[in-house]
């Protein structure tokens, strides 16, 4: 046969689209939302169609920035088959496993509502104070796979399912406020380019590397998240003590009809904490399982974890007043502009009876809302609208995943679905459609819609927009990209800034692309240029060019509600405190210690050179775990009851001086005995306000003494 009459399935072999290839240096150009496009150049061959971008069927797309919507601040429409392709094929490029918050750790609950708010909402929960209802919490790690580690520097998802009287309400949110994109058009290219690289398969769980540096420097839109990712927020020391943010502008809708815009805020009773970097590296090496030991042994123990529900609430007159547009993913609302209103509180007191069945089978929708809660045209919640379900048929493998029992409503549900794949229920009778008239003759004829009850969206589509328009664009507001940015950084005490660029210096010391690094500073130039010229020093490199601002960047009252250190709770409750004994330590002395920690609310953690009965002054003591085995990165603060023969026998074992070097260099608080001198003598640990006698620790407490980061680290 010859090659002309081989069918056209047979030739069409996959090298032949091979991706990039022949593609000319594209020309850039900026929308009217300051975003960047590179398209092909005008003077390129455009009749090979080589280097055109196209669909999975060849059909060549016209903008790879902005999904498709009613109006330039509309929502998005489901005949974008660009958007839809794009994030069907994203959905289900990995299985089973989740393509992103892979890595997570569940609980179960209650909700409380504690403030009634039926002005401004009919949602069942807020009718009256005390409503309640069982909840179940998933946290988890964004870039790493499900065997990674706990620590990395990331974001945290922060996802709560609330089982309501009147269906699952499932709050899909992170630790952070804000998100790197604007469009869920651009959300594949954000987690491929975070995600290990493509031809190496490395580094995992990780940003420091040049393809997510490459996709940030050219997204100007990610630079207020950045300032997020590279704080100490990315670095929590405790599920238990991370706030929680529902990220996009959603409605209240009352009975009466009436809509008001909402942000959502879980605020931890804990507090807010964080590790420093160096603590962060070594606990993933002493326990990769740190966070979720951390939050099921808290449960196990009857120490559960609370948070309170804040909502921020504004209507459209106030948001067209601000600098800045209210359904941009990547902007926050200041806290001293709208207060937050606690109105529940969420109690997290049962462990999972089952890894697999509950946090592992768990599927969030950001469509299961309840009356009275309702979407709006945020473009990238727009999108998720639609990812989520989509994604849950890859993972879980059938349209009825909603059986699973950890997914299921505890409110009654029915409808006219039936059959699929692994159906568990067993429907009786004919009727499976509607309208149906079965009842007339004695049968079921199943259940009915009612427009008083029913869930029913907001009607009025405005939002300054007009609906009549289908366009392929973003708002100009969206354009500025970074003064929130220059607010969050601002925002930051000196060391918390100190933080910021160095990790920032640490992860562009990763990127083995000098243009990439080049770009990233000239974009840090108009957040705030004492910054870009630190991260500049810190890599020796030339300070490069500003970059252009798509709009002119303007200036925010600092909002302390930003900063972790300015609102640090000084609380032992919910810390815990290593203390390290050894042969012939003062029992009654430990014990006085132990249980001070513990009347106030602490975890005392006995660390021993050896496990098991230890004899000393008034008895034999076990230790709760070894010290080679138990790094004071582990713990809130340390202390120490030795003997002097005891000390000095420890200045000898490398674990021991380790453990008050590492205290020391990451600024907890040292009670000591006068025995345990030698010992922090050898480990070059200098008197402060944070290294005390034992007898003072209740007096000092459970803090960071951040006075003496300069003593024991260079900051950029």
């Amino acid at each position: 046969m010859a090659e002309s009459e081989i069918s056209p399935s047979r030739t069409n072999s996959l090298h032949h689209h091979a991706p990039g290839s022949g593609q000319p240096s594209p020309e850039s150009a900026l929308g009217a939302g300051g975003e960047l496009h590179q398209n092909i150049p005008h003077d390129a061959d455009h009749e090979d169609g080589i280097s055109h971008l196209t669909d999975n069927f060849g059909h060549r797309i016209s903008d790879n920035q902005n999904s498709l919507r009613a109006g330039e601040r509309g929502p998005t429409l489901l005949e974008d088959f660009v958007l839809r392709e794009k994030i069907f094929h994203f959905d289900h490029e990995r299985i089973p496993e989740r393509i992103v918050h892979a890595r997570g750790s569940g609980a179960h609950g209650v909700f409380e509502c504690t403030k009634a708010i039926p002005e401004l909402t009919r949602a069942s929960i807020f009718q009256k104070k005390g409503n309640s209802c069982p909840v179940f919490v998933r946290f988890s790690t964004v870039a790493g796979g499900a065997g990674s580690i706990d620590t990395p520097r990331d974001v945290r998802g922060f996802a709560v399912k609330l089982y309501t009287d009147t269906g699952n309400w499932d709050l899909v949110g992170n630790n952070i406020p804000v998100f790197f994109i604007q469009d869920a058009m651009k959300f594949p290219d954000l987690v491929h380019s975070v995600k290990m690289e493509a031809d190496r398969g490395y580094p995992q769980a990780a940003s420091a590397h040049d393809t997510f540096w490459d996709f940030i420097g050219l997204m100007p839109e990610a630079m207020h998240m950045i300032m997020w990712a590279m704080s100490d927020r990315a670095i929590p020391r405790s599920l238990r003590m991370i706030e929680g943010f529902g990220v996009h502008t959603f409605r209240f809708v009352n009975a009466k009809g009436e809509g008001r815009f909402v942000k959502f805020h879980w605020k931890p009773v804990l507090g807010i904490e964080s590790t420093t970097w160096d603590e962060a590296v070594k606990i993933a090496g002493a326990d990769p399982d740190f966070h979720r030991r951390d939050l099921f042994e808290a449960i196990a123990a009857g120490d559960y974890p609370q948070w309170d529900l804040g909502v921020q609430v504004f209507d459209e007159d106030w948001a067209t007043k601000q600098p800045y547009d209210v359904l941009d993913a990547t902007k926050l609302i200041p806290e001293e502009d709208i207060p937050v209103e606690i109105v529940g509180r969420m109690t997290l007191n049962r462990n999972v009876d089952n890894f697999f069945a509950e946090t592992e089978q768990v599927a969030f929708l950001p469509t299961n809302v309840i009356p009275g809660i309702d979407f709006t045209n945020d473009p990238l919640l727009q999108g998720r609208l639609f990812s989520y379900l989509d994604t849950q048929k890859s993972r879980l493998g059938t349209t009825n995943f909603h059986q699973i029992p950890i997914n299921a409503p505890k409110c009654p549900f029915h409808n006219f679905q039936r059959d699929g794949m692994m159906q568990t229920l067993v429907p009786t009778g004919r009727a499976n459609y509607e309208p149906n008239s079965l009842a007339q003759a004695g049968e079921d004829g199943g259940p009915r819609a009612w427009p008083e009850t029913g869930f029913t969206s907001f009607t009025v589509n405005d939002e300054r927009n007009d609906p009549s328009q289908k366009l392929r664009v973003r708002a100009e507001l969206f354009a500025d990209h970074y003064s929130q940015a220059r607010l969050f950084y601002r925002s930051q005490t000196e060391n918390e800034q100190a933080h910021i660029a160095s990790a920032l210096v640490f992860e562009l010391s990763k990127v083995q692309l000098d243009h990439v690094r080049a770009r990233v500073v000239s974009r840090l130039r108009n957040i705030d240029e004492t910054l870009a010229k630190r991260v500049a020093d810190g890599l020796a490199i030339n300070l490069p060019e500003k970059a252009k601002a798509a709009k002119a960047p303007v200036d925010m009252p600092p909002s302390d509600a930003l900063s972790i250190q300015k609102r640090a709770k000084d609380m032992l409750q919910g810390r815990k405190v290593g203390i390290l004994f050894a042969e012939g330590s003062d029992k009654a002395a430990i014990d006085t210690l132990k249980g001070e920690i513990e009347k106030a609310g602490g975890t005392a953690f006995l660390v021993a050179p050896k496990v098991g009965g230890i004899k000393v002054k008034g008895g034999t003591l076990k230790a709760d775990g070894q010290l080679a085995g138990s790094p004071s990165v582990l713990f809130d603060a340390v202390a120490s009851v030795l003997m002097p023969d005891a000390a000095e026998k420890l200045t000898k074992d490398g674990a021991a001086v380790q453990w008050f070097m590492d205290a020391y260099g990451h600024c907890k608080t040292i009670a000591h005995c006068k025995g345990t001198q030698v010992l922090l003598d050898k480990a070059n640990v200098e008197p402060d306000d944070g290294v005390v006698p034992v007898e003072n620790f209740m007096k000092v407490g459970v803090k960071r003494h951040w006075a003496r980061e300069p003593k024991v680290r260079d900051l950029a």
